[in-house]
């Protein structure tokens, strides 16, 4: 019995190890699936709207619901009359979410997350615009096969800004598989 014990530990890491190469398995494989959403601002006067956003799951997020907390990446607020990008460090709360801003950049051609740190923010708005891409890099969650712990690397580029009624819809995509812990590739291999 102790014999099996050591098996499936090491049998798991072969799995674990070939799905960051050419995986027979599936494990790496994720194909471009962009989507886009809308947000509205945490500043708007009704409660339960949607202003954040989970791209673990892809799914919109009510700030305001019970044990939403912790479990979103991004949020939008409105900072002098501008829609902003925010983590969930600018409300004080702890995540290892994080955002930065490739201005002049379309969608198409974000390819990769920038390796700096220093270049992400949790903790100060970032200024929407259409012009811009937005890459983010997720609170920290377990992937889908192993449940190793990770973050995800995504990115999002504002398609309608309405400051006024204070919404943003966005084009979004994420890679949350197993290849996708901890990678900073914004587009599937080739």
């Amino acid at each position: 019995m102790r014999a099996l014990h050591l098996v499936l530990p090491t049998a798991m890491l072969a799995y674990a190890a070939s799905a960051c190469s050419d995986d027979p398995f599936g494990f790496d494989r994720w194909e471009a699936n962009p989507d886009t959403v809308l947000l509205y601002s945490l500043a708007r006067p009704e409660l339960n709207l949607s202003s954040a956003f989970d791209f673990v799951v892809r799914q919109p997020v009510r700030v305001e619901r019970a044990g939403s907390t912790g479990n979103w990446d991004v949020a939008v607020d409105t900072e002098g009359g501008q829609l902003v990008l925010i983590a969930p460090g600018a409300l004080g709360i702890p995540s290892e979410a994080r955002v930065t801003e490739l201005t002049n950049t379309m969608f198409d051609e974000a390819t990769q997350a920038p390796r700096d740190t220093a270049a992400y923010t949790s903790t100060r708005g970032l200024p929407l615009r259409t012009t811009s891409v937005y890459v983010f890099r997720t609170r920290r969650a377990r992937e889908p096969i192993f449940g190793q712990s990770c973050t995800f690397y995504g990115k999002l580029q504002p398609l309608v800004l309405d400051p006024v009624a204070g919404t943003v819809e966005f084009v979004f995509d994420a890679n949350t598989s197993l290849a996708g812990c901890n990678n900073r590739d914004l587009v599937p291999p080739r």
